[in-house]
This record gives C-alpha cells, structure tokens and sequence, in this order.
C-alpha cells in the first residue's frame, strides 16, 4: 500500500515537531527542513490540528507544537486520519465498482486482510518509536536555525 504524499508529509510534520517538542515551529521552517511547499503544508496542518494532533497558535510566538506527547501518538491512527478509508482495489468503492467478477472474487477479501494487516503494524508504533534519537533529528532538521545561531 502506497502513502499519498499527503500523508507522507503529515508524517514529517508530526516528526519535525517531536524532534525539538520544548519550542513551537512554523509551518515555513518545516518547508525549508523538508523542501516541501509552504501552500501543501498547510493544508497538512490544517487537517492535524482539526484531529487534535498539533496545537496552532496565532500571531507574533505562535506556530504548532505536539498536542501530545509523542507516545500517545499511535502512527496507525494518524495515517488512518490522513488517508481516509483504505481503497486498494476498485470493488472497495461504497457502490462495489465495475468488476465483473466482484460476486465471486476472493481478491477483496485478500485485500482487506492485507490492509488490517498494514495498519496492525502501524497500530505498534508511536511517534516517539519514530523520533528514537531526537537530538540526531534535530542535527539534520534544525541546520538552518543551527547557522543563525
């Protein structure tokens, strides 16, 4: 199963900002980490803390933080969140496709098990698994802030 980039890049977020969890970050200092758009970012954003995984703060000091602590973000949960409901073949569509076969294929039943598989490993992870050594993160993802300094 492929990620969209979309999640990919929720993912990226989630652990830039476990990476250095004392401070809040800004969407265009997790663009310049990532070479990401700043525009797909915060669509990104946006979709996370409506789910309740970052906390935004408006104006002069704000920016996004974690809000919660990285252990209690389970990976599964987060890409269920951001992918929406698993689609791997057409006869997983709400109307059953077009699939001439699909009364008597097996491939869906397959399929399903596959994908409760994928997230069952997922489920095992949490952010904090991700993020082991975050002080290594932040060598390769605060460089530019490291520079300033």
């Amino acid at each position: 199963m492929k990620l969209s980039s979309f999640t990919d890049y929720a993912l990226r977020v989630l652990i830039y900002l476990a990476s250095d969890s004392s401070r809040r970050a800004t969407i265009a200092e997790i663009a310049q980490a990532f070479q990401i758009s700043e525009n797909h970012l915060i669509k990104v954003v946006h979709l996370l803390g409506q789910k309740g995984w970052v906390s935004t703060v408006r104006g002069k000091g704000g920016g996004l933080s974690l809000a919660y602590a990285a252990q209690d973000i389970v990976v599964g949960q987060v890409v269920r969140d951001t992918e929406g409901a698993a689609l791997p073949a057409e006869c997983f569509n709400s109307d059953g496709g077009q699939c001439c076969i699909a009364p008597i294929c097996q491939l869906r039943d397959v399929l399903a098990e596959a994908v409760q598989a994928f997230y069952q490993v997922l489920d095992a992870y949490t952010l904090a698994d991700l993020v082991q050594k975050p002080q290594a993160f932040a060598r390769l993802l605060f460089r530019e802030r490291a520079h300033k300094a």
